[in-house]
């Protein structure tokens, strides 16, 4: 696709991943909450065949990061500390049965030319080679504080509706994700109201 590849994320890849944070999370989103070189390290000594790149000459314009966790921590839609465990992902789990996306990073220059649905296109093709249940993801909503509404759910129900589009649910949605309610408190992010929109996909 246009000279961009996708492929595993490893060891010559973690400062130019951990550079693309601030660039595709500006302010108001907490700087304590970006990915530094040392947390990348941890996810790929916990969770190597999980975590991916988009390059293009050679540049890594876009990332991911998973971790797996159990069905019954899934369903019971943890706030993001909790089911992640730090920056570092402890809350990994091996053998779990759900791939939980946590983190996608697109750089702003390289937007809206598909390199999230590639990113995507490993995600399930891993659910699929692996046999997991589903994949599974927290989704920001960063349209919720400029959008007027008062309550994350009711936003979330507008943009799954069509009457409002989100930057980054919708095209989730658009990608066949379908929508399961919304978590209030899932982590601090002002442009969410501190709120995520519960996204899955199963094979």
């Amino acid at each position: 696709m246009g000279g961009y590849l996708v492929e595993s994320m490893a060891e010559c890849h973690v400062e130019s991943v951990a550079g693309l944070q601030r660039a595709c999370f500006p302010e108001p989103f907490p700087a304590e909450l970006l990915w530094q070189a040392s947390h990348i390290r941890r996810h790929l000594s916990q969770f190597p065949g999980g975590q991916w790149v988009v390059q293009l000459d050679g540049q890594v314009v876009a990332s991911c990061s998973n971790i797996l966790c159990r069905e019954s921590d899934w369903e019971s839609h943890k706030p993001f500390h909790e089911i992640a465990g730090s920056l570092g992902l402890e809350g990994h789990v091996a053998g779990g049965t759900v791939l939980y996306g946590i983190d996608i990073s697109v750089h702003p220059g390289h937007r809206r030319k598909g390199l999230a649905r590639l990113l995507y296109q490993s995600r399930f093709g891993f659910v699929r080679f692996n046999k997991l249940d589903r994949y599974g993801t927290v989704c920001r909503m960063p349209g919720y504080s400029a959008s007027g509404e008062s309550d994350p759910t009711h936003y979330a129900e507008l943009v799954v509706g069509g009457t409002l589009t989100d930057a980054t649910l919708t095209p989730l949605l658009r990608m066949g994700l379908a929508y399961k309610g919304v978590i209030m408190e899932y982590m601090e992010d002002q442009e969410s109201g501190s709120a995520g929109a519960i996204l899955e996909w199963k094979p």
